[in-house]
């Protein structure tokens, strides 16, 4: 029976077991325009293109990440879960 209840514990529910919109939605506001968020998510060919128009618009490409920051954390948890991690959608 003790063994069980150690067990218990450490499993989270399905659905939040890999959910990643905190740091995702910070990191987007904060470094948005390194694309780091999307590395975070798994996207790493969207990553490399954020990073590649940031450079080539002097910064401006930045603005994308803070929206997808804001976005990121004004999505519900299972929304955000549903969208980002499950149908991998790459941007907005």
């Amino acid at each position: 029976m003790e063994n069980t209840k150690k067990e218990e514990w450490n499993n989270a529910p399905i659905g939040q077991q890999e959910n990643k919109k905190i740091i995702a939605g910070v990191l987007a506001i904060v470094i948005g325009s390194l694309g780091v968020h999307k590395f975070i998510l798994g996207y790493t060919k969207e990553g490399i293109i954020q990073i590649v128009i940031t450079f080539a618009t002097c910064g401006i490409g930045g603005i994308v990440g803070l929206i997808e920051g804001i976005i990121y954390l004004t999505k519900s948890d299972e929304e955000f879960y549903q969208t980002y991690q499950v149908g991998k959608k790459g941007w907005f």
